[in-house]
């Protein structure tokens, strides 16, 4: 039985993994302690974008080409418009959770955190956090136990300056992938995500403000998805999670800090819930170093400023179709502008180019 540590993480999902790797190369003794047993599933889209996986090589790790799926660009089909546009720093991958949840694991384990599966803490303590009746003694303790967090619970911190939910239900089916693109396909007060994953894979997500609209009945509003799906065999079980737009009052509290969903979250639309999380990590481990949790409240506010302001732009889409449409014809006549729309969304665009795709966008929806 572990008796103390440095660091000491609850949740060993990808947040607490990054957090545990990014605090042991900085020198910290660490412990990650979840309940469950690996590798850890979770609903999601399942691609990671070129910032993402900046975000997660500056963490030492890389998911290897054997493992995942490469999209060039991003893709969006609505009422019979379609426009895509390439990143500008690189290519996606499409990675299953799961593999992604090992690859990290594997990570964490070289560079000596100390891992504790089916091993649930049942609070904190003054000195630490309890197992049991067990007391592990550490400096430092971080919640990364999702979107339901019960450390948020335990210290007070659930108290919300946001905080909307939308619905997501992901499954995967064996077949070829048809497009080098993640392709958002826009629908009735929905969205369907597809990435491929695999040579012979890919990944279906649906998410929308109806806790119960399912992928096969979702699927009749897009006629030329549920094409290109007919005979495909399913892969896995149909999976829901919720997708939450969350910003918390605070994030620490004394010596306990808060990171990716448990800390706040972006919409899914966005697909840059992993990368934030990354993000988070290192500059958690960086406050950890120097005992400033109150840098990482206001660094983490700024990590989550682009995803939020893209999240809002993106679900104003869904507001009207007609409005939908608008926008989509502004993309269709001026191809550039959806290209640096996207750049915007990786963050590979200065503030001053912000402004002018923004306004270039509005004289283009005006005259669409």
């Amino acid at each position: 039985m572990v008796k103390g540590t440095d660091v000491f993480i609850i949740g060993g999902g990808p947040a607490g993994l990054a957090t545990a790797i990014a605090a042991r190369r900085r020198g910290f003794a660490v412990v990650v302690a979840d309940g469950a047993l690996p590798p850890i599933d979770k609903p999601c889209g399942e691609g990671l974008m070129p910032d993402g996986r900046a975000a997660l090589a500056n963490l030492g790790t890389i998911v290897p080409p054997e493992d995942s799926h490469p999209f060039r660009g991003i893709r969006f089909i609505s009422s019979g418009l379609t426009v895509d546009a390439s990143f500008p720093n690189g290519s996606g991958i499409g990675v299953r959770r799961t593999v992604l949840h090992r690859i990290m694991i594997a990570r964490a384990e070289a560079e000596g955190v100390t891992l504790l599966w089916q091993t649930p803490v049942t609070g904190v303590h003054s000195e630490g956090v309890l197992l049991g009746d067990h007391i592990v003694r550490s400096r430092w303790v971080v919640g990364a136990d999702g979107t339901h967090s019960l450390v948020r619970q335990w210290t007070g911190l659930d108290r919300y300056a946001c905080d909307r939910t939308r619905f997501a239900f992901r499954q995967h089916y064996r077949v070829l992938p048809w497009s080098d693109c993640m392709d958002l396909h826009w629908g009735p007060h929905c969205q369907i995500y597809v990435t491929p994953v695999a040579s012979d894979e890919v990944c279906v997500a649906l998410v929308s403000c109806d806790p119960h609209l399912r992928l096969d009945a979702a699927l009749t509003a897009f006629p030329q998805l549920s094409s290109r799906l007919r005979g495909a065999a399913p892969t896995s079980v149909e999976r829901g999670a919720t997708s939450s737009t969350r910003k918390l009052q605070r994030i620490y509290q004394g010596r306990i800090a808060l990171v990716g969903d448990a800390s706040g979250a972006v919409d899914a639309i966005t697909g840059e819930g992993l990368c934030l999380s990354f993000r988070q990590a290192e500059v958690l481990a960086d406050c950890l170093l120097t005992g400033n949790l109150k840098h990482y409240q206001h660094a983490h506010r700024a990590l989550a400023r682009r995803p939020t302001f893209m999240a809002r732009l993106m679900l104003a889409l869904d507001w009207k179709i007609s409005f939908r449409q608008r926008v989509m014809r502004a993309f269709d006549s001026d191809p550039s502008l959806f290209a640096r729309m996207l750049a915007m969304h990786v963050g590979a665009l200065s503030p001053v180019d912000v402004a002018a795709t923004g306004l270039s966008l509005g004289r283009r929806v005006l005259t669409a």
